[in-house]
């Protein structure tokens, strides 16, 4: 079945597609949003560790291989705001080195444009949608920008017990920035410290885009379209253009859906996967793989946790499940003697019950009981973000197996080089330094699998469709009408978490996007 053609359709309502949809209905577009889950509203975030599975995806349409197995559930969101519903808020940004990868240091990619391209929209961002911290703080390691709006979060003895260590090591912490309000903002009240981030926030405290970029693209006329999965883009015979979308609506039935642009800003393996879908006569490889390089480049961060018990009540129940301090001290890409890789350092967070359980999965039964009795009131931890060259090998392609809609499955294949091992292994051996400097009774490495945190690549950036699949923007090198969205266009993925980048990325491209409307839709 055939629908209206709109102006743009975009695949995902997440931290990247909400942007899109704010930007472009205000500028009076006529906008839809699919999303393949529930149209989910704060009062549905319930602060349960069961009921907050319900906005984290299971199972297909992503099969998990490789020596390190990229994690999926926590890591994606199902629903309408996407993962961006219960994610973590922490709001660092990239720093100038990670642009010039290639340049400075003989590796992965360069990007094609450079951090001062992006600095005046993590500004914006924070002024649209709220950013506590202390801007001033962290300019010790980044450019001047502007100062956040609102002050940094309170702190808690879980964060503060690790200053003494980390400063013994030569690591100053500065307040952390995070999409969390420390005071009202907006009409959205300030945070409880109740820790209950991870699930969703339903009072609003949190950046969501539910209460953020989609209610503002709601207002301005935007449909979101709740329960409709996307499974090919759809071309003119010639090819030169997109003509919408194929999707199957809540009853499973056929839907069309055209358009004229058309903007991916699914999950960074849903976006190559609809891609690598979509190939034609004239673009047999897929759409805008005229590279070969749609599914590859992916990258993960690792993730060095470092525990340890005080004799102390470390307040553990208190604060948000961001982080309380932050440091760039180990970003230079050579900081660790014998590896390579930024590291990005946080202390301070707040920990539940399966955390008390997650950090000693070597104890089971009453040995198990009776630590986490003792962790509730003693536990505190820290964590070491890492990063991860980009190769060819980790790669999503389509599987012989297919989904409820016909559509094949993702195959994602993930293996952390010897240089991510190696700064993973440093991060840890350091964490333990810090914890004795802290003065910590017991202290241990959560050792064993390779933690994945965030994905990313897969439908890199570039200077053109020789080395890359979009434009700086996220626009396509040889269909200009079909635009990608997300961490899926980093072509590096330094060591801070992403997703501030991601939503200054999609600002800019938006923008670009309204301001060259004419030559795209002609």
């Amino acid at each position: 079945m055939a629908n209206e053609k709109v102006d743009i359709v975009i695949i995902g309502a997440g931290a990247s597609g909400s942007v899109y949809a704010s930007v472009l209905a205000k500028a009076g577009k006529k906008v839809v949003l699919l999303d393949s889950g529930p149209d989910w509203q704060l009062a549905d975030l319930i602060s349960s560790e069961i009921w907050g599975r319900r906005v984290k995806p299971a199972g297909a349409p992503i099969l998990l291989e490789g020596k390190n197995p990229m994690a999926y559930a926590a890591q994606g969101g199902w629903g309408v705001g996407g993962a961006a519903l219960h994610y973590f808020a922490n709001f660092p940004r990239l720093l100038p080195t990670d642009f010039r990868m290639k340049s400075e240091h003989g590796r992965g990619n360069d990007w094609p444009i450079s951090y001062e391209d992006v600095a005046p929209f993590y500004d914006k961002v924070a002024r649209e949608i709220g950013v506590s911290g202390d801007a001033k703080a962290e300019e010790k390691w980044r450019p001047a920008g502007e100062p956040y709006p609102m002050p940094p979060m309170k702190t808690f003895r879980n964060g503060d017990i690790w200053l003494k260590g980390f400063d013994a090591v030569g690591i100053p912490l500065v307040p952390a920035p995070v999409g969390m309000n420390s005071v009202e903002f907006k009409g959205r009240p300030a945070c409880l410290y109740d820790g209950w981030c991870h699930v969703g926030c339903p009072i609003g405290a949190l950046a969501n885009p539910q209460i953020t970029y989609l209610g503002e693209a709601r207002k301005a006329g935007a449909e979101v379209r709740p329960w409709s999965t996307a499974t090919r883009v759809l071309t003119n015979p010639a090819g030169t253009r997109v003509t919408g979308i194929e999707y199957y609506d809540e009853k499973h039935q056929k839907q069309t859906q055209e358009a004229s642009v058309v903007l991916l800003a699914a999950w960074s393996a849903q976006n190559p996967r609809l891609l690598l879908n979509s190939a034609t006569d004239k673009h047999p490889k897929g759409l805008g793989n005229a590279s070969g390089l749609v599914g590859h480049y992916m990258m993960s961060h690792h993730v060095a946790n470092t525990w340890a018990m005080f004799d102390e009540d470390t307040q553990n129940h208190m604060g948000t499940i961001a982080v309380q301090y932050m440091s760039y001290e180990r970003y230079p890409k050579t900081s660790h003697p014998g590896t390579f890789g930024s590291s990005f350092v946080t202390a301070g967070f707040a920990v539940k019950t399966s955390d008390l359980a997650n950090s000693r999965n070597d104890l089971f039964g009453p040995e198990l009981a009776d630590y986490m009795k003792r962790a509730a009131r003693h536990l505190a931890g820290i964590k070491t973000f890492g990063e991860e060259q980009p190769t060819m090998e980790n790669r999503l392609e389509l599987a012989s197996e297919k989904d409820e809609f016909g559509m094949p499955l993702g195959r994602l294949t993930h293996s952390f080089d010897q240089d991510a091992v190696a700064l993973w292994n440093a991060n840890l051996e350091e964490g333990l330094k810090v914890a004795k400097a802290s003065g910590a009774k017991e202290a241990w490495s959560a050792r064993g699998a390779i933690p994945t945190s965030h994905l990313l690549g897969g439908t890199i950036m570039g200077t053109s469709a020789e080395n890359s699949v979009v434009d700086s923007y996220g626009q396509s090198h040889e269909i200009p009408n079909l635009w990608v969205a997300g961490p899926g266009i980093f072509p590096t993925e330094g060591a801070s978490n992403p997703t501030f980048t991601i939503f200054a990325l999609s600002q800019r491209g938006a923008e670009r996007m309204a301001s060259q409307w004419g030559s795209l839709t002609n």
